[in-house]
């Protein structure tokens, strides 16, 4: 029976050189992701990676806090008003489509996770630049129980 939360998955036409492009971009231990990290480990939190058994194989879970941070990409998430996240002007359609299947696998992950009791907290790859606000932001999120 197919999960309520079930998305198909989306095949993009895209050129071969977009293809080796899209290819060397790294799903894990990306800067951001990497930045978020170190600062948490600064602040005294341990955490796991990727754990595969919770739905989306979050980025970094603080199982004690029952707590999950997401670090999205700009681009590939889909964040609304960011400069990072314009479009490229060929294909248009085609990575529109690409774009909103990740958001809708995004949403789908975040609501199985809170479903199962877990606070989700999504940091944006824009937002890690600003190191204070981003460790005023993650206090805040794993203080509140």
């Amino acid at each position: 029976m197919p999960s309520k939360y079930e998305v198909k998955p989306v095949f993009v036409d895209v050129t071969s050189a977009t293809r080796l492009r899209m290819q060397a971009v790294r799903r894990h231990d990306t800067a951001p992701e990497m930045a978020v990290r170190r600062l948490l480990h600064a602040m005294g939190y341990r955490f796991r990676l990727h754990r595969k058994d919770l739905p989306g194989s979050p980025d970094i879970v603080l199982p004690g806090h029952r707590k999950i941070i997401l670090v999205h990409g700009c681009f590939w998430h889909g964040h609304e008003r960011c400069k990072r996240a314009k479009s490229p002007t060929k294909n248009m359609e085609t990575w529109r489509i690409k774009i909103e299947a990740n958001q809708m696998r995004d949403a789908k992950n975040v609501v199985a996770l809170r479903e199962l009791g877990w606070g989700v907290l999504i940091v944006w790859e824009c937002e890690v630049r600003d190191q204070e606000q981003l460790a005023n932001r993650l206090r805040d999120f794993l203080l509140v129980r």
